[in-house]
């Protein structure tokens, strides 16, 4: 829920309205998940647009330096992408409806700050920072080698190359 709609959501749910404010989190969440899967092509080509210095800068770079690389170069592209797919997934599955019921629900409760009913693009928005902390989850990972995660030859051999020119 979007920071100002959780304190209606608490409030709802005093009121009884839990399955509301349960159903309109639902909907919010598969309506992100709708989009992401569009995301693949977009770090396709952010991948193939790296310079030599990017690779160098990725590998030789701080902790979450490939997912600062990949914020930078994606971050207009996913939105305008993913936008589109989030509003149509919201109206799909009635999240549209949900939050701007729980919305307009809350906003006739007397002497509370009202909210906006608009929740496309907080999902949005909370779709690529889940994505982003995914990535940065998974390069650490890579990083650190936590649990074998250099698990191809090409990531262990590149790596290797750059532990050992950080030590240095």
């Amino acid at each position: 829920m979007p920071p100002e709609a959780q304190k209606a959501e608490r409030t709802l749910r005093s009121l009884g309205m839990g399955k509301l404010c349960d159903d309109a989190i639902l909907s919010l969440n598969r309506a992100a998940e709708d989009a992401v899967i569009q995301a693949k092509p977009i770090f396709v080509s952010a991948i193939k647009k790296m310079t030599l210095k990017d690779v160098t800068n990725i590998l030789l770079g701080e902790k979450d330096a490939a997912t600062q690389y990949f914020k930078l170069s994606t971050t207009l592209d996913l939105t305008g992408k993913f936008q589109p797919i989030i509003q149509s997934s919201l109206n799909k599955v009635n999240a549209t409806r949900y939050y701007t019921l729980l919305a307009n629900s809350y906003n006739k409760v007397p002497f509370t700050r009202k909210i906006n009913p608009d929740i496309a693009n907080y999902a949005t928005q909370k779709a690529i920072d889940g994505l982003f902390i995914e990535i940065a989850a998974q390069e650490l990972k890579i990083r650190d080698n936590l649990g074998g995660a250099r698990s191809t030859p090409l990531l262990k051999k590149v790596f290797d190359f750059a532990d050992k020119a950080l030590k240095l």
